[in-house]
C-alpha cells in the first residue's frame, strides 16, 4: 500500500499508509496526525488542513481550483507548496509523498 509522511509542526515524521483514492487530509485526521485539523470534513471550506507538498511531488499533482486557491488567501505563511490536503487524493504514483504541516492553522 502507499505510504505518506506528514512532518507535523513539532518536526517529527509520521509514516502512514495511505489507500488510494482517500484524501491526505482523512489519512491524517484517521491517523491522528497533529497539527491537520480537517474542521469541514473535507468541503474545502476551512483550510485548516493546510500543508507544504515536497516539490518533487508538485508535477504529479492536479492544479489548484479556484476554490482551493481562495481559501489558501488566508492562510498564514503561504507558499507556493501550499495545498489544502482535503483536496488531494492518494494515488500509486504519489507514494512516498511528504507533506510539512505548518506552525498554526487558519
Amino acid at each position: 500500500m502507499p505510504t505518506v509522511v506528514f512532518t507535523d509542526p513539532q518536526g517529527t515524521e509520521h509514516r502512514v499508509e495511505a489507500p488510494s483514492g482517500r484524501s491526505l487530509m482523512k489519512i491524517a485526521v484517521d491517523h491522528g496526525v497533529p497539527g491537520i485539523l480537517g474542521d469541514c470534513g473535507g468541503a474545502c471550506s476551512c483550510a485548516t488542513c493546510h500543508g507544504y507538498v515536497d516539490p518533487a511531488f508538485a508535477e504529479r499533482l492536479p492544479a489548484r481550483t479556484e476554490t482551493e486557491e481562495f481559501m489558501l488567501e488566508g492562510v498564514p505563511d503561504l507558499r507556493a507548496t501550499s495545498r489544502l490536503c482535503c483536496q488531494l487524493r492518494m494515488a500509486p504514483e504519489l507514494d512516498g509523498i511528504r507533506i510539512q504541516l505548518p506552525d498554526e492553522q487558519v
